[in-house]
């Protein structure tokens, strides 16, 4: 019966959270459509190299000592906390590229303490519930107990993570708009229209983006809470 009720609270949070977060599938088809908008790459293509942008930006953090790298064959770029280094993926194609460089930029300047248990309990709580599942499958002790371990373990991860990227997301567009503002006044090739056309719709972006981010993180969760209680339920 615990199965049953649990995965009747997690399909309802996520129509509630739906409901109050206010979002729309137009809303990720908004996203995709600003995001690959041809005039606005083109505008963009006109910034240094995806490489250069960060150096510059990581010095205007006063870090200089993150390591970067670009992997062409990725489509996720990323901070890694334990080795100090910034992946770039293969981003040149897409406006958003300066504010998505500044955003991991700005992982990289955050309380080390928290990043580095962001990425050591992330890790835990993948195995953990990769664990959960023969638990739960094979009814080890009592198999709801693993489930109800895992939600405790998801509010953490879901608190940190949520923390760390909203804080990261909200400030990276005022430091690529400071960046492309002083980069338009040292270049001939980029005015002060073209900027602030890119800046309005990094904000239309923001405005979805943020809570589309927040939305997923904790949806991931309840979905895979809501997996072990049907594995639960059914073994």
């Amino acid at each position: 019966m615990e199965y049953i009720i649990t995965i009747a609270i997690m399909i309802t949070s996520i129509i509630l959270l739906k409901m109050g977060l206010n979002i729309h599938i137009k809303d990720v088809k908004k996203i995709k459509e600003i995001g690959y908008d041809k005039e606005l790459n083109k505008i963009a293509s006109k910034f240094p190299d995806n490489k250069e942008i960060c150096t510059e930006i990581l010095e205007k953090l006063d870090n200089k000592k993150v390591k970067i790298e670009e992997e062409k064959d990725s489509k996720t770029s990323l901070y890694i906390a334990i080795s100090d280094k910034i992946i770039i993926a293969d981003i040149k194609d897409t406006f958003t590229r300066i504010q998505t460089i500044a955003h991991e930029c700005l992982h990289s300047v955050q309380n080390r303490t928290m990043l580095l248990f962001n990425f050591i309990f992330s890790n835990i709580s993948i195995i953990y519930f990769l664990v959960a599942i023969f638990l739960v499958l094979f009814n080890v002790l009592d198999g709801f107990v693993f489930v109800q371990i895992y939600i405790g373990i998801g509010i953490i991860s879901y608190a940190i993570k949520s923390y760390l990227e909203t804080d990261a997301m909200t400030k990276a567009f005022y430091v690529a708009k400071e960046y492309m503002e002083e980069t338009s006044k040292t270049s001939a090739n980029i005015t002060q229209k073209e900027v602030e056309l890119l800046l309005d719709n990094m904000e239309k972006l923001n405005k979805i983006g943020i809570t589309l981010t927040n939305f997923y993180l904790i949806v991931g969760i309840i979905l895979k809470i809501t997996f072990l209680c049907i594995i639960g339920l059914i073994f």
